[in-house]
């Protein structure tokens, strides 16, 4: 606890930690109710169209609204756009249920919903991790983004059993009912705080991703995580076909939960965590894990490797955010982790378009040694761009700020000392 303590504890961010714990939990159970809401919707004959267009519509649109909605969202501060996202999710979320229990509810009204739910979602992730920049000194970055880690893959292990329990005793739109409500809790939590945050400056329309474009350290990061995010997305469509129920199914998601939960509770400890090693390690380790699932070893041994890979994922989400904070000044992060979110939010659902032919044509086995095996060539790829071309620094010196650090790498980058 002792790393978490002063995130917990600080004035303007632990206010709105319960607000993201309540949410994660939120998402944890729609990630359950989305589809099976879809399921009861949609027409007999179509179910497999449908569900599979409710649950990209509750993804994709954040890459369209990281684009097009970036003219009236710069100039806003993290907490700000936070809290749009959230306020948006809780009005349109909570229309689902008003709907279902009128009888107005139909797949094509149910999708259009999601999708208009979703279309702030990469700015409100940018704006949740700019918090952190904005308002912790350097050295509480990791713990932060550790913390964060730990709250979304806690939800996914104890969200899904909630919503098994609500939907069998008040059916799926109850559970998106209980999610509207964690993101209205959430919208006020920062729209409370937003004052206390500073306002970044204006950019234009594309500078997120021009900025990216112009540093190879963004771009190298960006381009890592859009790969691995790929990769891993016909692993979902193999899964279910790797074993013979869905108890069986959830059992292994759940090991693979348990180990993300231990693996960031872990990160949050390493305060000064050497960030390139750990991101690229966490890519290689997690690909390298994925290999024996499909070498038809006891279903024990299938749990622990996807608990330890589980272990190896939680690196990444903190090790990645925390360089994009590093290397961005906090005024300036807002459209950068917007555009990241673009990317990334297209990446999984491209990876499972991807997988749906790999699994049939090579089965669930096959998959998980080419996803495993793929993955790990890539943290390879990547260990060895590093080492012939240094990326730049790997920690903050203890007690440093994030601009003082700022300011040191600039000041570097001109003098030529770093690349």
């Amino acid at each position: 606890m002792p790393p978490y303590w002063p995130v917990v504890r600080d004035r303007v961010f632990g206010r709105v930690l319960p607000g993201l714990a309540l949410s994660a939990l939120g998402d944890g159970m729609s990630a359950v109710a989305i589809g099976w809401l879809a399921l009861q919707c949609a027409p007999p004959g179509q179910r497999g169209l449908w569900i599979g267009l409710a649950i990209a519509a509750y993804t994709l649109p954040g890459a369209f609204g990281a684009v097009l909605l970036a003219p009236l969202l710069r100039g806003r501060s993290g907490a700000h756009l936070a809290a749009l996202d959230a306020g948006l999710r809780a009005l349109l979320l909570g229309a689902v249920p008003v709907l279902a229990w009128a009888g107005a509810l139909t797949i094509g009204r149910y999708t259009a919903l999601l999708a208009g739910s979703a279309l702030l979602s990469a700015w409100g992730s940018a704006g949740r991790y700019t918090l952190v920049a904005q308002v912790l000194p350097a050295e509480l970055h990791v713990p932060a983004n550790a913390l964060l880690t730990l709250l979304n893959e806690a939800a996914t292990v104890a969200g899904p059993v909630l919503a098994g329990l609500l939907i069998a005793g008040l059916g799926a739109p109850a559970v998106l009912a209980a999610d509207a409500v964690t993101f209205a809790v959430l919208a006020v939590s920062f729209a409370l705080v937003g004052a206390r945050a500073p306002l970044p400056r204006r950019e234009r329309r594309s500078a997120g991703f021009a900025t990216i474009r112009k540093d190879r350290r963004l771009l190298a990061l960006t381009t890592l995580s859009a790969m691995f995010f790929l990769l891993f997305g016909p692993v979902p469509v193999a899964m279910p076909l790797f074993v013979s129920s869905a108890p069986e199914v959830a059992m292994l998601y759940i090991s693979f939960g348990v180990g993300a939960v231990i693996g960031a509770i872990a990160i949050g400890h390493l305060a000064r965590l050497p960030l390139w090693p750990a991101a690229i390690g966490s890519v290689l380790a997690f690909g390298l894990l994925l290999l024996p699932l499909g070498l038809g070893l006891p279903r024990w041994a299938d749990l622990l490797t996807l608990a330890l890979a589980g272990l190896a994922w939680a690196p990444f989400p903190t090790a990645s955010m925390s360089l994009y904070q590093r290397l961005v000044p906090p005024d300036r992060l807002p459209p950068v982790l917007a555009a990241r979110g673009a990317v990334l939010v297209v990446a999984t659902p491209l990876g499972t378009l991807l997988g749906a032919p790999l699994v049939q044509a090579a089965g669930p086995a096959t998959t998980l040694v080419a996803c495993g095996a793929a993955t790990a060539v890539l943290g390879l790829a990547a260990l060895v761009v590093r080492l012939r071309a240094p990326l730049g620094l790997d920690v903050f010196p203890a007690g440093c700020s994030g601009d003082l650090v700022q300011h040191a790498v600039v000041g570097a980058e001109a003098a030529g000392v770093l690349p």
